[in-house]
């Protein structure tokens, strides 16, 4: 990357760390399942799952229609135009990342498989890495000191 102003990223990492997190974890689960909870909290757990995964849906559509009303990209591999702070994004810095990580647990407690617990954590991890701290260091460059103090008022995860 030439320029931080100009965008974050030449590949939209959030997306293929999610994919792969998720292909990743069938796989092990498939070759090497791990124990699971018994009743009665599997069955809480699966609960909690789909909810994890409405909340997925919930918070991208937000997310999505509050930078589409401020008028910037969603794509994680494009330059941002606008510094969006209403929404969820009053909560979180990273709405639609938490939104992947979310469902990535989700699907991991509403079908009982241990790996999706373990490899959401890697995808926090890497996307945090791969995107989010490389998208700091844009939004810095593009917006400067009132993106620092929306920083400072709102987390990065939750």
């Amino acid at each position: 990357m030439s320029d931080v102003t100009e965008r974050p990223n030449r590949l939209p990492w959030p997306p293929i760390v999610y994919v792969t997190a998720i292909g990743v974890s069938v796989l092990l689960h498939v070759f090497y399942p791990l124990p699971w909870f018994a009743q009665p909290l599997s069955g809480i757990l699966v609960v909690l799952g789909w909810l994890m995964i409405a909340a997925f849906v919930a918070l991208n559509i937000l997310a999505i229609r509050a930078m589409r009303r401020a008028g910037t990209t969603v794509r994680p591999d494009r330059g941002t135009d606008h510094l969006v702070t209403g929404g969820p994004f009053a909560f979180t810095r990273n709405p639609l990342y938490l939104a992947g990580i979310m469902l990535v647990l989700g699907i991991g407690l509403a079908f009982g498989i241990a790996w999706f617990l373990l490899l959401a954590l890697l995808a926090a991890f890497a996307v945090q890495k791969l995107a989010i701290e490389r998208e700091e260091r844009h939004l810095e460059a593009r917006f400067g000191a009132t993106y620092l103090d929306y920083a400072r008022r709102v987390r990065r995860w939750i």
